[in-house]
């Protein structure tokens, strides 16, 4: 089984959820950053390589992970700032990151889609920007097979040892099953589950189960068959 060392990270969306703060500030750079966070979610699972859709508008997040000579000369010879030069040096050192755009805004399997070339024949993380997930609180994982490492490394673990693609899920309250997707599951072991169908945002009568996709995905490259 290949190790996985790819990533794709979707940004291109435009930021309707939380308007009007993302009408001049890409959603991904608002005050949590997360961005920034996801990537390092990458990084600690071992993933080297880290694609980031984007589109229009959308140059801050470039500039993140980038060096900023000038901050960073200015912070270099200050004892006091040390901590914060060695985080700003940090954000240009993650992963090796590279940038596509996709150039309409056709949606989320459009901007994956924009990945074949980069992915190859190889099996990637998915990873959206919509989940910032606290390594420490994994309890709410329920497709992983461990909850001791951050959670990017579950997927990885369970997509190695059982060579399916691999999607995180939470447990949500029955009445906001239909905002999500319903999947259907048997148990496999611990907290690992057969993923039989999935319905996205379903009505009450079609929930099969409170499982719904976080937004953590291992898949194989023949998604792009698809």
């Amino acid at each position: 089984m290949k190790k996985i060392t790819k990533a794709v990270i979707p940004a291109a969306g435009l930021g309707t959820r939380v308007l009007p703060a993302s009408k001049s500030v890409q959603k991904e750079m608002l005050n949590i950053v997360d961005i920034q966070y996801i990537v390092e979610e990458a990084a600690a699972a071992g993933i080297t390589d880290i694609l980031i859709i984007t589109n229009r508008g959308k140059g801050a997040i470039e500039d993140h992970f980038d060096h900023s000579f000038e901050l960073e000369k200015n912070l270099e010879g200050n004892a006091a700032k040390r901590d914060l030069y060695e985080s700003v040096l940090a954000c240009s050192d993650i992963a090796d990151i590279y940038f596509k755009r996709q150039k309409e805004t056709k949606g989320l399997a459009d901007a994956i889609y924009r990945a074949k070339s980069f992915v190859g024949d190889e099996p990637f993380a998915i990873l959206y920007g919509d989940d910032v997930i606290d390594a420490d609180h994994l309890h709410s994982l329920q497709f992983t097979l461990f909850i001791d490492r951050p959670d990017m490394n579950l997927l990885t673990d369970v997509y190695e040892k059982f060579g399916n693609g691999v999607v995180g899920v939470q447990e949500v309250p029955r009445e906001d099953v239909p905002k999500y997707c319903t999947l259907d599951v048997t148990p496999l072991e611990k907290n690992v589950m057969q993923v039989h169908d999935m319905l996205e945002k379903p009505s009450l009568s079609e929930i099969m189960s409170c499982y719904s996709i976080l937004g953590r995905v291992v898949m194989p490259p023949e998604i792009f068959e698809i």
